[in-house]
C-alpha cells in the first residue's frame, strides 16, 4: 500500500504519530508529533504567521523564545516580493529569514482572489456578518466576479502592489513553494465565499479537486528534480463551504488521491465556513480523513474556535489575528481582551497580563506600552505582538498538555469561562 511520501513507514522528515486521544465524547481530538525536515512539532500547535518571511515587528529569536514551534509564510506575497528565486538562492525560507525550525507556506490561493482579484471587501463583510449570503443579487455578483478571473487552468490576477498582471496555476504555485523551500506546503485551491450558491460551490469543488491532482503530480516531479533538497510535505486543501456532503466528499477524494505512488502528506481545512458551525464542519472533514496524517485549520486563532477545532480533530492552526490586533493595541489575556491605549492604563504599572511569562510582561508595564502606542513608537507593535503570540501559542500548548494529563474538560471550562466572562474592554 502506498503511503504519504511514497515510503514504507514514518521518517524523521515526514509523517505523523498520534500520542494521546481526547475521549469524553470527543473521539476525534488528539495530540501527536508531526515530523518535518527541520524538526518535530508537538500537536495541537498554533503556528504564527510570518506573511512576508517575518512575523511583523518581531525578531525570529523572539518568536522562538515565545514558544512557537514553526512559522507560516505566504506564497502570493513572497512571489511578488522579493521573488521565490531569491529565497531559493538564499537557501530557502528558513535560512532567508533566519528561522531554524519548521516552516509552512500557503498556496497563495486565498490572496490571489482576495487581494489580486478584488474580493477583499466581500470577504471582510462576510466574515463580519455584514452581508446577507442568501441575497440573489449578491450571489449573482459573486459568481460573475469568480468567472471573470477563474478558469479550469488557473487564476488571473493583478498585483496589489503595482497592478501588473499575473497568472497562478497549480503548477506555478507548486514551483513557487518548492523554491521557497518550506517543510509543509498546500495545494492550490479556489477561494469561494458563503455568498456563492451551491451550484457554483460544486463546480469550484470539482475544479479544486482537479487542481489538487495536478499539484500532486507537479510536486512529485519537482521533488525528484530537487532531490538534493530537504523533503517538502504537500497538504491537500478540503473545501466545500457549509455543505456537509461537499465537505465529506472533498475529504474522501483527497484522502484517496494518489499520483505515481504518492499521496498527500496531510490536509488543510480551508474555504468559507460559518463561524457558529465551525466545530461541526471541521468534524465532518476529520471523520473522513485518515488517522495517520495531520490536519491543519487555516486562519483560526480565537480561543473558542481553537477548542472547538481541537475537539473536532485539528492538529495545527495558523492565523494573522494575534499580531494584527496587537498592532492596533488590542491585548489578549486569560480574562478577555482590552485596548491598552485606554486612558485608565496611562498610570497602570502592572504587566499587560499579571503572571504572564512573555518577554513583554516580564520587562514592561501597561503604562509604558500605552505610552508607546500614544507616541506612535514602533516598539509598541513589537511588545504587543510578542504578548499576543505568546498568549495564543501557550493557550494551544495548554490544550495539548491538558489532553495528555486527562484534565481537558476542566482546562477548557476555566479558560473559556474566564475569557468570555468580561465584555471586550
Amino acid at each position: 500500500m502506498s503511503v504519504p511520501g511514497g515510503e514504507d513507514g514514518p521518517r524523521r522528515d515526514r509523517g505523523f504519530e498520534v500520542r494521546a486521544r481526547l475521549g469524553n465524547g470527543h473521539r476525534l481530538g488528539r495530540t501527536g508529533i508531526l515530523h518535518t525536515a527541520h524538526g518535530d512539532i508537538a500537536t495541537p500547535a498554533f503556528i504564527p504567521v510570518g506573511t512576508k518571511a517575518t512575523v511583523k515587528a518581531v525578531l525570529p529569536e523572539a518568536v522562538s523564545d515565545l514558544g512557537a514551534q514553526a512559522v507560516l509564510a505566504n506564497a502570493y506575497h513572497l512571489y511578488l516580493q522579493p521573488g521565490p528565486d531569491i529565497v531559493d538562492e538564499a537557501g530557502g525560507l528558513g535560512r532567508f529569514m533566519n528561522w531554524p525550525g519548521p516552516t509552512f507556506t500557503d498556496s497563495g490561493g486565498f490572496q490571489v482572489l482576495s487581494l489580486g482579484a478584488g474580493f477583499k471587501k466581500v470577504l471582510s463583510a462576510e466574515f463580519s456578518g455584514a452581508v446577507d449570503t442568501a441575497d440573489p443579487a449578491l450571489r449573482a455578483q459573486a459568481v460573475k466576479a469568480s468567472r471573470a478571473v477563474v478558469d479550469e487552468d488557473g487564476v488571473v490576477f493583478r498585483s496589489h502592489i503595482d497592478g501588473t498582471r499575473h497568472r497562478f496555476t497549480p503548477e506555478v504555485s507548486m514551483g513557487i513553494q518548492h523554491q521557497l523551500g518550506s517543510d509543509i506546503m498546500f495545494a492550490f485551491d479556489e477561494l469561494t465565499s458563503l455568498v456563492h450558491p451551491r451550484e457554483y460551490q460544486e463546480e469550484s469543488l470539482a475544479r479544486t479537486g482537479a487542481w489538487a491532482r495536478r499539484c500532486l503530480g507537479e510536486h512529485n516531479r519537482l521533488t525528484a528534480e530537487r532531490a538534493d533538497r530537504p523533503y517538502q510535505q504537500l497538504f491537500g486543501v478540503v473545501q466545500g463551504a457549509n455543505h456537509e456532503d461537499l465537505r465529506r466528499r472533498a475529504a474522501r477524494d483527497l484522502a484517496e488521491m494518489e499520483q505515481d505512488g504518492r499521496r498527500f502528506d496531510g490536509f488543510g481545512v480551508g474555504g468559507a465556513l460559518e463561524k457558529e458551525n465551525l466545530g461541526a464542519i471541521v468534524s465532518w472533514v476529520c471523520e473522513e480523513l485518515p488517522e495517520d496524517r495531520p490536519r491543519h485549520l487555516l486562519g483560526i486563532s480565537e480561543p473558542g474556535d481553537v477548542f472547538q477545532a481541537v475537539e473536532a480533530g485539528v492538529d495545527t492552526f495558523d492565523c494573522v489575528n494575534p499580531s494584527r490586533v496587537a498592532r492596533n493595541a488590542a491585548i489578549y489575556t486569560a480574562d478577555g481582551r482590552y485596548n491598552v491605549t485606554n486612558a485608565r492604563f496611562a498610570r497602570d504599572f502592572t504587566p499587560l497580563e499579571p503572571g504572564c511569562g512573555c518577554y513583554t510582561c516580564t520587562h514592561f508595564t501597561r503604562a509604558y506600552v500605552h505610552h508607546l502606542f500614544r507616541a506612535k513608537e514602533i516598539l509598541s507593535s513589537t511588545l504587543a505582538t510578542i504578548h499576543n503570540e505568546w498568549f495564543t501559542v501557550h493557550l494551544v500548548d495548554g490544550i495539548r498538555h491538558a489532553i495528555e494529563d486527562g484534565r481537558y474538560g476542566s482546562y477548557r471550562e476555566d479558560r473559556l469561562g474566564r475569557f468570555h466572562a468580561r465584555r471586550l474592554r
